[in-house]
C-alpha cells in the first residue's frame, strides 16, 4: 500500500458535500491534533487558549489579499496574544481541501444557501464557471 496517496477526494467539498467536514471541537488543538490532521492549526506562544463555542463546520467568507474565498470553518479557538489582546482564530477548510488559519474579524459567517458563498465554492472547484459568468 502507497502511503503517499493523497486522500480519496482530496479532503476538499463543494456546496452540497461541506457538512461532511470534520470539525474539532470541545479543546484546544495541540501540534499532535495537526500531525494527525484532526485539527487545522495548533498555536503554541500565546496564553489562555480556549475553544470557542459554535456550530461547526460553519461556512464563511473569508477576506484575504487576494478577496473574498469560500470557506468553512471547523477549528474555532480564543488566545491571547503577547500584548494581552484577544485573538479569535478560525481553521478553515478550502474547497481544494487546503487549510488556512483566519482571525474571525476577516470572515463573514454565512448560510449555506447565500449565493455569492455558493458561486465562490463554485468557481473554486471549476475555475472555468467563472469564466462563463
Amino acid at each position: 500500500m502507497n502511503d503517499n496517496l493523497p486522500d480519496e477526494d482530496g479532503g476538499g467539498f463543494d456546496a452540497e458535500d461541506w457538512t461532511r467536514l470534520t470539525p474539532f471541537v470541545g479543546a484546544v488543538a495541540t501540534l499532535d491534533d495537526v500531525q494527525a490532521r484532526r485539527a487545522v492549526f495548533a498555536l503554541g506562544d500565546t496564553d489562555d487558549p480556549r475553544p470557542i463555542a459554535m456550530d461547526l463546520p460553519q461556512p464563511v467568507i473569508w477576506w484575504d489579499e487576494d478577496g473574498e474565498q469560500a470557506a468553512v470553518a471547523v477549528q474555532a479557538e480564543t488566545h491571547l496574544g503577547p500584548d494581552g489582546e484577544e485573538m479569535e482564530v478560525l481553521g478553515l477548510i478550502l474547497p481544494d481541501g487546503g487549510g488556512v488559519v483566519a482571525l474571525m474579524e476577516d470572515v463573514d459567517l454565512v448560510d449555506a444557501t447565500d449565493p455569492t458563498w455558493r458561486e465562490l465554492v463554485t468557481n473554486a472547484i471549476d475555475p472555468s464557471a467563472a469564466e462563463e459568468d
